[in-house]
């Protein structure tokens, strides 16, 4: 792939897909087409809209998709619907799997020279704690996997299907992603909560990863000759308490003190569930999220950091500059971490 590929991306607008952006333009691209929706929220691609043409779209159209597609040769595929809300399963099924068919067979249709997709280490499935996850983790039905997991799951099996039919692609498993977005949802909202003084803290263990080095690692991986592979992106293990400790410090607040034990969990998301049928609005913790911070899980990352030389940011260097971030745009207005001058330019 040279500078001039012509390139789609799909999901450009929100947080992972906006620092994707960033980055090949950084890289020097020239040629980046963007599907996006009629209304998307564009704040997170303010000063790189203007130099990218924009297709609007929906994601579950084959006609738009094709549309879309048609002209280029390279295509990433990051758009979907994150969501631990049982109300969301239809959306997430429609979009992170009939979606990712949809753009599948347009694909092979068009003869797309490679793909590379947005998976997550939801996908690789989780069937009992405190063990290590490959990238040959096998599936398993498991009280352990959300509704966003089998839909991230089918989603990556249809990728699979679209090389078994053909096509060149290559998978990305991120762990939890850090960084500065939308304030308002995802990893970055973890930042106003505990500026509003959040208390608690759950039991469990997961993996972390810089948004930047998703984008880097996706850039690399498309413009090499790497196919049929995927690659778990996990920079350090922390427990939720290191973690909302770490944000709070950079934030100058006080750490979270209380544990959120079996009985408190059980009592938190149904609180939630109550206040938000009263109020109409969405639940800020359903019972999917609340267990699954209660839970350990780890993930081996020795197959990423053995391709392009990659070392991961630190996740404090992460913590400390979303919080700067965060407080410069007094967590109102989005925003993206700027690149580190080693990562600008093809390397």
């Amino acid at each position: 792939m040279n500078h001039s590929s012509p390139i789609l991306i799909t999901g450009a607008t929100g947080f992972i897909g906006a620092h994707l952006l960033q980055q090949l333009l950084a890289d020097g691209y020239t040629n980046i087409r963007c599907l996006k929706r009629p209304g998307s929220d564009m704040r997170l691609v303010q000063g790189l809209e203007g130099k990218v043409e924009w297709v609007e779209g929906d994601l579950l159209d084959p006609f738009a998709v094709e549309d879309a597609m048609r002209g280029c040769t390279h295509v990433f595929h990051g758009a979907a619907v994150v969501s631990f809300n049982p109300a969301d399963f239809s959306a997430m099924q429609k979009v992170n799997v009939e979606g990712t068919a949809l753009l599948v067979n347009t694909a092979l249709h068009l003869g797309i020279e490679k793909l590379v997709y947005i998976s997550s280490i939801a996908a690789l499935g989780r069937t009992k704690e405190g063990v290590t996850l490959t990238e040959k983790a096998k599936w398993e039905r498991s009280p352990f996997n959300t509704r966003y997991a089998i839909s991230k799951f089918q989603g990556e099996q249809e990728i699979w299907r679209g090389q078994a039919e053909g096509l060149t692609v290559a998978v990305v498993n991120p762990a939890i992603v850090l960084g500065a977005g939308f304030w308002e949802s995802g990893p970055p909202h973890f930042f106003p909560t505990i500026d509003k003084g959040f208390r608690f803290y759950p039991a469990g263990t997961t993996g972390l990863v810089d948004v930047r080095d998703v984008a880097w690692f996706m850039a690399r991986l498309m413009a090499s000759d790497i196919a049929g592979e995927r690659f778990i992106l996990n920079a350090e293990h922390y427990s939720y308490q290191q973690l909302l400790s770490e944000i709070a410090g950079a934030l100058g607040r006080p750490a979270p003190r209380f544990k959120v034990g079996k009985l408190l969990r059980g009592i938190a998301w149904r609180v939630a569930w109550l206040q938000a049928k009263l109020s109409g609005k969405r639940p800020f913790l359903t019972k999917e999220a609340a267990y699954n911070s209660s839970r350990v899980f780890f993930y081996d990352n020795a197959k990423s950091k053995a391709v392009f030389n990659f070392q991961y940011t630190p996740i404090a260097k992460t913590i400390q500059e979303t919080a700067r971030l965060y407080r410069s745009s007094a967590g109102a207005a989005p925003a993206r971490l700027p690149l580190s001058p080693e990562r600008v330019g093809r390397n």
